[in-house]
């Protein structure tokens, strides 16, 4: 099972001079990441270091910017994996305070500003969603409408045209229910599309 957070939890370390400012969010991807990242650099010009790890399934990655390979960015993403999160950036700030820490200082220093904010972070769990697509004839607009409001789905695009287009988006758990459901209380006239290409197929 994997925990994304509900909201952005800040961290503090002073070690031998050096300020360590680390900070655990929810961000849904590498880009959003990069946006993060560059905000914190316009925050503090004076830093030697904005160092971060993104945990977000396939799009995970780690930066040391420019502190020794494999000090800061890869422990920091080690915290985020051992914890289960997903969908998680960690970031660290570093002002030098001109004492050299060494390469197991800085691995130290790194994990314990992550893994300090996730100490006081709210988890969620992180529930995975699908997108279905369907049309219907208008005579069945509020059947639809009911079972989808009944199944708690999210209407994301309704447009009628020579037929009524759905978008809607639930748990995946509880997709093949609801797909069920729907043929059931239409008997089959739905017609299901994919929800990325618009192809129909068959239900």
């Amino acid at each position: 099972m994997a925990f994304t957070l509900a909201a952005p939890v800040h961290s503090e370390l002073l070690i031998k001079k050096s300020r360590f400012i680390g900070c655990v969010q929810p961000v849904a991807d590498r880009a959003g990441a990069i946006e993060v990242v560059a905000a914190l650099r316009a925050q503090h010009p004076g830093a030697a270091h904005v160092c971060w790890a993104l945990m977000a399934g396939g799009q995970s990655a780690a930066n040391d910017d420019g502190e020794p390979g494999g000090t800061a960015g890869r422990p920091m993403l080690e915290v985020l994996r051992h914890q289960q999160l997903d969908g998680v950036l960690a970031t660290v700030v570093r002002y030098f305070g001109g004492v050299k820490l060494g390469v197991g200082g800085l691995v130290r220093a790194y994990t314990d500003a992550v893994a300090q904010a996730l100490l006081d972070a709210p988890r969620v769990e992180r529930v995975a969603q699908c997108t279905l697509a369907c049309s219907t004839d208008y005579a069945l607009e509020g059947v639809l409408r009911r079972e989808l409001a009944q199944a708690q789905a999210q209407l994301d695009e309704v447009t009628h045209g020579d037929a009524v287009h759905w978008r809607f988006s639930l748990p995946c758990t509880q997709a093949d229910a609801l797909v069920a459901r729907i043929n059931d209380v239409t008997q089959g006239r739905a017609i299901w599309h994919d929800a990325d290409a618009g192809n129909s197929h068959g239900a």
